[in-house]
């Protein structure tokens, strides 16, 4: 006679393996199976481990984008005020850049928690887009101001480019 019971648990425990096999192998089919699971309702058998980091992955992966695309914008606005052998060639292309910029924070932005961790790291991200700007233009760091000459809501504003 057929044990059903451990039938089915063995036939679980063969999925949760191939799943979490499945991670390494082929990401994008682990993904459908494990979001297909999860419509079902199958909380059971998922691979729970992976699944966990990649929704940590994730977060903070849309916190290094907030990062990056501030750095970039200071970097440019920085380039825009202070560069001044510059401005004349390239001063359009920095502020269409800083445009650019800016509308990738306005869509990450729709997380009020994104929007708090940008605010956040405001002298961090002026430091390292001034070391960026030294580095490029050969400008000596006495040229530029000790903290951010900008507040986080001029950085993020469409209307706003140093004089």
């Amino acid at each position: 006679m057929i044990d059903r019971k451990s039938t089915a648990q063995s036939q679980k425990s063969m999925q949760w393996e191939e799943l979490k096999q499945l991670y390494d192998q082929d990401f994008v089919l682990w993904i459908e199976r494990t979001t297909e699971q999860i419509r079902r309702g199958e909380m059971k058998n998922l691979d729970w481990e992976h699944l966990l980091t990649e929704i940590e992955d994730l977060g903070r992966e849309q916190r290094n984008q907030v990062e990056s695309y501030l750095i970039q914008t200071v970097k440019h606005l920085l380039m825009y005020q202070y560069w001044l052998t510059e401005k004349g060639n390239c001063g359009r292309g920095w502020a269409d850049e800083i445009d650019n910029f800016r509308l990738e924070l306005e869509i990450l932005f729709q997380s009020k928690t994104l929007y708090n961790y940008g605010a956040s790291r405001l002298d961090i991200i002026y430091d390292k887009a001034k070391r960026s700007v030294i580095k490029k233009t050969g400008l000596s760091l006495d040229r530029f101001p000790q903290v951010c000459p900008y507040t986080f809501a001029e950085i993020i504003d469409f209307d706003f480019l140093p004089v």
